[in-house]
């Protein structure tokens, strides 16, 4: 009785050591579902931009006043009898030049 109890014992961990460290166990169950999470995170990011994308192909298609508004922005277009003015910024203040001594 007491070999027949010990060999249930055995088996019983030969189980539970292929459950949490076997193949297909815990541990790579665990290491799956954060995969699964990581994918579903960057699956939610990549719908958002495609939305935005669709509503900016929408209003392209509809409106003429964004086409304008982009034709204007990313080519520099301009319409007939405006005048177009580029304002340049460098972010450094100018000084004004050395004086020189002219005086021999």
């Amino acid at each position: 009785m007491s070999m027949l109890l010990l060999l249930l014992v055995a088996l019983l961990a030969l189980l539970q050591y292929k459950l949490w460290f076997g193949n297909g166990g815990q541990r790579e169950v665990e290491a799956l579902q954060a995969q699964v999470a990581k994918q579903e995170a960057e699956n939610l990011k990549l719908q958002q931009r495609n939305e935005a994308l669709k509503a900016e192909v929408e209003n392209l298609k509809s409106g003429e006043a964004a086409v304008e508004e982009r034709a204007r922005s990313e080519l520099g277009m301009v319409k007939p009898g405006e005048t177009f003015y580029r304002v340049i910024e460098d972010g450094k203040p100018r000084s004004a030049p050395p004086a020189t001594d002219t005086q021999q």
